[in-house]
Parts: C-alpha cells; structure tokens; sequence
C-alpha cells in the first residue's frame, strides 16, 4: 500500500556518479588500479581497529573493487574513492551501505589514510555523499553508526550534519569485543 520511496533502477540503471564535495575533493568510483591503495589503507592499524576485514593483496582487493561495483548495478551498496581533484590523490573512501531504495534509507561510512587525517576529508565527503543521496537519489533517511570508542568518527558524523539519535549497546562485534555504538542521523528536509 506504500509506494517506493526511491523507484527501482534509479541506481542500477545509471552510472556511478562523480561527485565534488568542498576542500577539493572528487568521490569516484573505484577502479581496479585503485587496489594499491586499498591494500595500504588495510596495513593501517587505525582503519584495521574499525573496520572487520583485512587485505593481504591486490588480488583481493580488486575482487573488494569488482564487487562494489556488482553492489551498485544491484542496487544494495556503493562506494566512493575520495580524492583531490587537482592531483587525483587517494585520501580516502565514503559509501552507502544497506542501500533500500523501496524504503528510503541507506548506512553511511568512511575511512581516511593517515596522510590526510586532520584535514577535513572525511566529514566534507559524507556531507557530500549524503547531499547527493537525499537530494539526488531521493533516499529519505541515512544513518552512521560506530563504537563509542570511536570519538574521531563521532565528530566526523556531526560534521557532516548527522544528529546523534542514541546509543545501541552492545551491538557490533569487533576484534576485541562487543561495541556499544552511536546512532546519528540525516533525513531529507
């Protein structure tokens, strides 16, 4: 009895879009020559803390890739490379996870190589992956969520202009244990 709120297609019919965000940034779709960088930012024990896979190759990085972009045509994730537009240096990655179209909402997330932390890339992304998502795409809801123990990732969700919705305890199993972890939000004006 209640329409979709995104029509089917609407992403998986179209190409990935290239997004600008401010501060000189480029969201792109990764490509397969991207898988250096995966493997990098895989090494780095920060992104490892947070995050619940690993990288030991290229070859499984590019399979990380190719499936990102079968996720898109399929309608259920995309993810972005964030880079600079002059250089087309990879400082980091923003993606829309648990993607529901029929329902209107999707699950934001990021990481930032080290060499661009403190600059400001992760929360200009989102902002700009969440524009394009609500706006654009016709997504009603998004969401962030991440341990409490994350204070970097909060501040990243409230600069983005997400609102801290509340915690949900014990929620997220991670290397060394269950995660309390914060819930924001953005929804569409």
């Amino acid at each position: 009895m209640v329409p979709p709120v995104v029509p089917a297609g609407r992403m998986g019919e179209r190409e990935q879009p290239v997004l600008r965000a401010e501060g000189n940034l480029s969201l792109r779709p990764w490509v397969s020559t991207d898988a250096g960088t995966v493997v990098e930012a895989f090494t780095d024990p920060e992104i490892r803390r947070w995050h619940m896979r690993m990288f030991t190759s290229e070859e499984e990085a590019g399979a990380w890739i190719a499936r990102w972009r079968d996720e898109w045509r399929a309608e259920s994730n995309g993810s972005w490379a964030v880079a600079r537009s002059d250089t087309a240096e990879i400082l980091g990655q923003v993606a829309l996870r648990d993607v529901s179209l029929s329902g209107g909402h999707a699950e934001c997330t990021y990481w930032v190589l080290p060499a661009a932390r403190g600059m400001r890339v992760a929360p200009r992304a989102t902002a700009e992956l969440a524009r394009w998502a609500l706006d654009e795409l016709g997504l009603h809801r998004l969401q962030i969520a991440h341990s409490i123990a994350n204070a970097s990732s909060c501040r990243v969700a409230e600069k983005a202009g997400f609102t801290l919705e509340g915690t949900m305890r014990s929620h997220l199993l991670h290397a060394d244990g269950w995660h309390d972890m914060h819930l924001h939000s953005r929804v569409k004006d």
